[in-house]
């Protein structure tokens, strides 16, 4: 089977003299444009039409013209090895490709990964990172991105999931609203203005049957980035249950201040999703293998102020 199928693949320089002469009309001129000898052309040809069973040119006191047979070869073949040609190129420049074409959450991104970049260009400087804000799924084929930092869960069609880490989140508010809005007990919260985030559906949900309160949900004000919740939490508008590791520069400084003292790890958690076609990619491998590693610094630096403040 493999033999009858090899027959109709005639070789590459077969067909690149073929193409050369169906459009400049000439071996000789053929052989001049591919750096050949006019006999070499020639054979080339004859090679090629005793492969097919047909005659492709007719030989003629004026040179070559090509049969109506031929004519219909030759568009043929000159689009495939356009086609050809094209995906070289693109292969070669992908084989040589430094960039890193990453989509990162807003405020993580913002917050926790670019401080930690120039660690990762100093180790790997030839590779140069292009950064795209997604929240959510996306496709990655039409975004032409290779890898993306997600929240949520690892159900990513087509996707490999690495897990990086969890988050606690917290209720947050400003001094003001608080001492507006005093709260005795964690059940004050569901009659008060409650943000939800849209990439952390059902938290309140979570957070409140953590202890034990049933029917507690948001309904509030809906953001898409911590920023902005964090923003309307300044002005003052209402709660928002945030990730503390994110806002530690606005409760140490006291802009923001725990609205009860109770945390719990999220129900969504943080992963770096790679599509299957780019598990191979240098510069996606090299960021996976730095980022694990920073991850894991930070978890164990997370670990050890948590027993400190026992």
């Amino acid at each position: 089977m493999l033999t009858h199928q090899r027959r109709f693949l005639p070789s590459t320089s077969a067909l690149a003299a073929f193409d050369s002469v169906a459009k400049l009309g000439s071996f000789s001129a053929a052989a001049n444009e591919l750096a050949l000898t006019q006999g070499a052309i020639s054979r080339q040809i004859s090679l090629l039409e005793d492969q097919l069973g047909v005659k492709l040119f007719e030989r003629n006191n004026r040179g070559v013209q090509l049969t109506p047979i031929g004519r219909d070869y030759a568009k043929g073949i000159g689009d495939a090895l356009a086609t050809i040609r094209t995906l070289s190129l693109e292969a070669m420049a992908k084989a040589g490709d430094t960039h890193l074409r990453l989509a990162m959450l807003p405020t993580f991104g913002t917050r926790w990964l670019m401080p930690r970049i120039p660690d990762f260009l100093a180790r790997n400087p030839s590779i140069i990172i292009d950064f795209a804000t997604r929240i959510g799924q996306f496709d990655f084929e039409s975004s032409g991105l290779d890898a993306a930092i997600h929240i949520g869960d690892p159900n990513w069609p087509g996707t490999d999931c690495q897990f990086l880490m969890q988050e606690m989140v917290a209720p947050v508010c400003s001094p003001a609203f608080l001492r507006d809005h005093p709260v005795t007990n964690a059940q004050d919260l569901l009659s008060m203005p409650l943000f939800d985030l849209a990439s952390r559906p059902r938290a309140w949900e979570h957070w409140f049957a953590s202890l034990d309160i049933p029917n507690g949900r948001g309904g509030g004000m809906r953001f898409e980035q911590i920023s902005n919740v964090v923003q309307a939490c300044l002005a003052g508008l209402g709660i928002a249950l945030v990730p503390t590791f994110l806002i530690e520069p606005e409760l140490s400084s006291g802009q923001l201040v725990r609205a009860w003292n109770h945390e719990v790890r999220s129900a969504s958690a943080y992963y770096l999703v790679r599509p299957l076609s780019k598990m191979a990619y240098p510069p996606a491998t090299a960021f996976s293998q730095w980022l694990l590693e920073q991850v894991r610094e930070f978890n164990s630096r997370q670990a050890g102020r948590s027993k400190s403040t026992f």
